[in-house]
């Protein structure tokens, strides 16, 4: 099972589509954009930011030009000032935070559909991607870190009006490796443009892939100049355990070069086995939680093996995503319930709920049951569920104890949903992030942790720190206006008052998917 999640996770990693290229050149050539305040002023706020361990109380934080310039207890009034376009807030029993940082998403997808489908439902496929970016502000996203992406799929995405700030990591598969191997050849070697061919291995190198082009070094600096923020690679065997999987001098080779080009280096490794590849090979972030438990498979109490690994993560200050979101994501495909989550009406459109009602609209549902035991979807719907809700149950279990432990050690935890980790409607854009919230603490993170997680550890592992993370002056202004402490309590991402993006102000109802009627 464990490895089928794989194998569906990956499904998608390489798709392009025609129809998002359409839909961007309609918006680039409608969209004038916005006219930004020069100035805004928030007045008697409270200001909490991850590197102050008390709040900010009263303050009044000026931006202008996208920028914090000042925080002070002056009122708008005793400020002086020679701008003329101002807009000023009322912050009194607000809370402004930083912009919330998810650093594992993947955004040139249309959550649940193939390009087929596209092709077929352009309509809507449209409206789907027009609201992703917006569904992710309405829960506090303010930037987004996608790990397998190109150049011209992040043109695409910022060309869009109302959209979070973006940043990519480039892939660097081995040859027929994990995620590559779901395209078809020789597709597959055009759509990973940082696939590497290992020392040794040049004689096999497919047609038309020159294998000097093709070395750490040479990847990392073709990665460098297209603008890649970060590296992402891979440490996967797939369900039969036949794929081809890197050398230890290989990622240690691409790491290297990856911090000599102050590049930070990411793993996609789910399973103790890959954790302890990821650990000697010196990378940076695990990108995902550990749920598949390397010789210990029938149990989630955590196993000496386990134990080790996770003291090594602590001790090593690697960074670690839990993901918890990508095992409820394939679960609750099952959930008769699943797409009357009032929730959903914010981050869908009402066409894209109907279409996955649809017999078509669960052509992902059925390729999961296939992979499923028989006797698990046996019985109505409400039995079907119970069984399902079983059988994923070890997994969810696994990395929620791990995760616990690291919160309990001090690791240094980010916050990256993997959304969506497979073509899931089950993980829509923005409201996934705020049920990881949810998980995380379920899992034993406190408030705190999430909100460090979500700001300021993110913007460190990622070397952003020095725009954005927390509310400093000369930072960017991506804030948020908050009805309670995040510190305290997770709540308060879902009692957002306004998103700023730059220093535009945004009302969180007018990014709902319902026009801000629901």
């Amino acid at each position: 099972m464990l490895a089928s999640i794989a194998r569906m996770r990956g499904v998608f990693d390489w798709t392009l589509s025609l129809a998002r290229l359409a839909w961007s050149l309609i918006v680039l050539g409608l969209y004038c954009g916005p006219v930004v305040a020069r100035e805004l002023v928030i007045e008697n706020v409270t200001a909490v930011s991850a590197e102050r361990s008390e709040p900010m109380r009263n303050v009044t934080v000026a931006v202008r030009d996208g920028r914090i310039v000042s925080i002070s207890h002056y009122s708008s009034a005793q400020a002086a000032t020679a701008a003329q376009d101002r807009e000023v807030i009322d912050g009194r029993g607000l809370y402004l935070s930083p912009g919330l940082i998810d650093s594992h998403v993947h955004t040139d997808q249309v959550h649940g559909m193939t390009p087929q489908h596209e092709a077929a439902h352009p309509d809507i496929a449209r409206a789907a991607r027009a609201q992703n970016p917006r569904s992710y502000l309405y829960f506090g996203f303010t930037t987004l870190i996608d790990l397998i992406s190109v150049p011209e799929a992040i043109e695409r995405w910022n060309r869009q009006p109302e959209h979070p700030d973006i940043y990519f990591c480039g892939a660097t598969p081995i040859v027929d490796g994990y995620p590559m191997v779901w395209a078809p050849k020789p597709e597959r070697y055009q759509q990973f443009p940082y696939l590497i061919v290992q020392r040794g291995e040049e004689a096999t190198a497919p047609e038309g892939i020159d294998p000097v082009a093709h070395t750490p070094d040479a990847v990392i600096e073709r990665m460098k100049r297209d603008g890649a923020s970060c590296v992402k690679t891979f440490y996967e065997r797939g369900e039969a355990g036949k794929w081809p999987i890197p050398r230890l001098e290989t990622i240690r080779a691409l790491v290297n070069a990856a911090h000599r080009a102050q590049l930070p280096v990411l793993i996609h490794a789910t399973s103790t086995e890959a954790q302890e590849f990821a650990l000697d090979a010196g990378v940076d972030i695990i990108a995902h939680g550990l749920w598949s438990w390397t010789g210990d498979p029938d149990t989630s109490k955590l196993t000496p093996r386990v134990i080790k690994v996770l003291n090594r993560i602590v001790k090593a200050r690697v960074a670690w995503q839990p993901t918890m979101q990508v095992s409820y994501g394939f679960r609750d495909m099952f959930d008769p319930d699943s797409l009357a989550d009032p929730q959903l009406t914010h981050v869908l459109p009402a066409s894209s709920i109907a279409w996955y009602r649809t017999p078509e609209g669960q052509w992902f549902r059925d390729t999961i049951a296939r992979s499923l035991p028989k006797e698990t979807l046996q019985g109505d719907a409400p039995d079907q569920w119970q069984r399902v809700r079983a059988f994923y149950q070890q997994t969810i279990a696994r990395n929620a104890n791990v995760t616990h432990y690291l919160a309990e050690h001090h690791a240094r935890l980010l916050f990256g949903t993997d959304t969506p980790s497979s073509p899931l409607y089950t993980n829509p854009p923005g409201l996934n992030g705020w049920r990881e919230m949810n998980r995380l603490v379920e899992a034993g993170l406190t408030p705190a942790q999430v909100f460090r997680a979500a700001t300021l550890a993110n913007a460190q592992a990622l070397g952003l720190e020095s725009e954005i993370g927390t509310v400093q002056v000369g930072k960017r202004a991506n804030l948020l206006l908050l009805r309670n402490d995040p510190t305290r309590s997770i709540q308060a991402y879902d009692q957002i008052v306004k998103v700023i993006l730059n220093g535009r102000v945004l009302e969180r109802s007018a990014l709902s998917a319902t026009g801000g009627a629901g």
